[in-house]
């Protein structure tokens, strides 16, 4: 049985009460999804369903909207990828925010967002688009390659550690042995470093120019045996109406 949707281990109870009752569609609690995000932001913690009703506040309430928040919501999304969290955040956000940047839309509703919010999700965007089809040494060459994503992922605690983290995940259940410079590449890690993550976070084995990865149910080979459950008397019911005469 999976994880339900709303479920998070670390939500606190004062939040766990605003979500499960009216007070999550109050404007005032908007102060406490805000903080609550900065905490999930300092403590590694992710609450994927707070964070949304938060989004949710906004869309209502879009004078309340703090860009950093929201950006913060962006980034931490990211940070469980492959999940779609990222594009279910994405998809609350106002239509004028998704497109590029634009000084006219920023100078015309100046009280729902402005260009900088524009840019930096465009720009998050990008990441997610990296992460979602597996180009992950092009996601810490971009992430690397700007000065602006230094500053937009730099309120996440651990960041690049936790894109590790997810993508290693990832390796692991599509793998069973990846070339070395290849893996080097998708963690963005050399040297003892590397070896450090790979033996110690990882627990998988390097071994000369190859890591080895454990058999898991999800990269283990296996075969697949499909049986048909099709009884005669089935088949002699067709043949029986292929030469019966139509009405």
């Amino acid at each position: 049985m999976g994880v339900p949707f709303d479920y998070a281990p670390d939500r606190p109870e004062h939040i766990e009460t605003i979500l499960n009752g009216l007070d999550r569609y109050n404007p005032e609690t908007t102060t406490v999804f805000q903080d609550y995000v900065t905490s999930q932001c300092e403590n590694q913690t992710y609450d994927c369903y707070a964070n949304i009703a938060l989004l949710k506040l906004y869309q209502f309430n879009p004078h309340l909207t703090r860009d950093e928040t929201t950006t913060n919501i962006l980034v931490k999304s990211l940070t469980v990828f492959p999940s779609p969290d990222f594009s279910l955040c994405l998809a609350l956000l106002p239509p004028h925010i998704l497109s590029p940047t634009s000084l006219s839309t920023h100078t015309s509703n100046p009280a729902v967002g402005d260009a900088p919010l524009s840019e930096a999700v465009q720009k998050l965007s990008v990441l997610n688009a990296l992460l979602s089809s597996a180009r992950y040494t092009d996601f810490w060459s971009t992430l690397d390659g700007d000065d602006l994503y230094a500053d937009l992922v730099a309120d996440v605690a651990g960041f690049e550690e936790l894109m590790r983290v997810r993508i290693a995940a990832v390796v692991s259940q599509s793998f069973t042995s990846v070339e070395r410079g290849l893996l080097e590449g998708w963690l963005n890690l050399s040297g003892e470093g590397f070896r450090g993550f790979v033996e110690g976070v990882c627990g998988w084995k390097v071994q000369g120019e190859e890591v080895r990865v454990p058999l898991n149910k999800e990269n283990e080979a296996k075969g697949v045996v499909v049986r048909e459950n099709v009884k005669f008397d089935q088949f002699s019911r067709v043949i029986k109406r292929a030469y019966e005469q139509p009405v």
